[in-house]
């Protein structure tokens, strides 16, 4: 039996669908640098919406979604090979853990025992460090119940790794449904008391052509705050109001309408690089991001349980990063939208706490819905 048979075969024995028709294909997406399987998983809804995401680094390969004349397109950033991820150091697509965005000096306190992590922004820590979750092979499957089919994706973090103190294991789930709404769930338990606060880092071009800018994506953030920042983009700790600053996103706005004013938050970020403190935070899901493109017509509308949301405009991306295609990533083409506890929250007595003890279950839903403006 030839090698091309035997691959098809596979990946038909290790599809799955689900009683509303969707399917899940899982195949072979190469060896990881410490020897370990990486797999690709294809999802696709019965609107022909697709979303491919791997076990290396939990990561969102890409989301294929049509445009006001039905045609379909990728619209978030990407490698073609796992080659491309492994190389990769902006976070794109992936699953950032233990602690996604910034700690300060990368230390923090938890009982007056204080943690050194490893330092990997300038002076500080930055989404979980150099080999956080991101860099990591996860444990992952296809899993089928009565009424649909998704991949969940697990991972044991030891005690001390990149400095975090605790066993932890975390789950990732993920889920397609025929509403266009793509459903990322997170768990997380340890055995000692720590710090842990989960997102995922895709980068979004709703035109679906990364030769574009994001600027004149429209952009509406439900939150009335946001934290601001020092040149290191560190919250200071003040949570200040948006009304009357480039930062007023309430109602809808171009995403370049205010991006190069002279305004010092706007200088220390290189643009958007900041923490939206997003409305009515209680623990329940919530909209909180409404983000459209006016000439492709997609919509994509955010809802988290989470207490903040970190917008980045692509300020860093500079024409090194090749993704699919061969297209590079230039300046401003890609924007990240990550519902998170705010940044340095470890430090920041007045932000809500990324503790979890033992005995508490981490918890975090997010639902991304993909649609065409009315």
């Amino acid at each position: 039996m030839g090698r091309i048979t035997i691959i098809l075969l596979a990946a038909i024995m290790l599809s799955c669908n689900s009683d509303d028709g969707n399917k899940i294909i899982q195949e072979n997406f190469g060896v990881a640098p410490d020897g370990s399987p990486v797999f690709l998983y294809t999802m696709k809804n019965s609107n022909g919406m697709t979303v491919k995401l791997t076990n290396y680094g939990a990561t969102l390969v890409s989301i294929v979604t049509p445009d006001k004349d039905g045609n379909f397109a990728d619209i978030i950033a990407g490698f073609d090979s796992l080659s491309g991820y492994v190389n990769d150091n902006s976070f794109i697509g992936v699953t950032v853990g233990r602690y996604a965005n910034r700690i300060g000096k990368g230390k923090f306190k938890i009982d007056d025992r204080e943690y050194q992590l490893t330092i990997n922004d300038g002076n500080n820590h930055l989404h979980g460090g150099v080999k956080g979750f991101h860099k990591l092979v996860w444990d992952s499957e296809i899993v089928t119940d009565d009424t649909s089919s998704y991949v969940v994706m697990k991972l044991h973090s030891p005690d001390g790794y990149e400095g975090y103190p605790g066993n932890v294991d975390v789950k990732v789930k993920f889920s397609l449904n025929d509403n266009n709404d793509l459903l990322i769930e997170y768990a997380g338990t340890t055995d000692k008391p720590t710090i842990l606060n989960l997102t995922n880092h895709a980068y979004y071009n709703l035109s679906g052509n990364f030769e574009n800018t994001i600027l004149d994506h429209i952009l509406t953030i439900n939150a009335d705050n946001f934290t601001p920042i020092d040149s290191e983009l560190i919250p200071t700790g003040e949570i200040a109001p948006v009304e009357n600053t480039p930062m007023d996103f309430r109602k809808p706005t171009a995403v370049g309408a205010h991006i190069n004013e002279d305004y010092i938050q706007l200088k220390y970020g290189k643009g958007y690089d900041h923490n939206w403190a997003l409305n009515e935070y209680d623990g329940n899901v919530r909209k909180a991001v409404t983000l459209s493109d006016p000439k492709s017509g997609r919509v994509l509308e955010i809802f988290t349980d989470q207490p903040g949301m970190q917008f980045y405009s692509g300020n860093f991306l500079n024409a090194t990063i090749t993704g699919k295609g061969g297209i590079k990533y230039n300046y401003r083409t890609a924007l990240c939208l990550e519902p998170q506890f705010f940044p340095d929250s470890p430090n920041k007595d007045n932000f809500a706490s990324p503790l979890l003890k033992p005995g508490d279950i981490y918890r975090q839903k997010t639902v991304y819905h993909f649609g065409i403006m009315k």
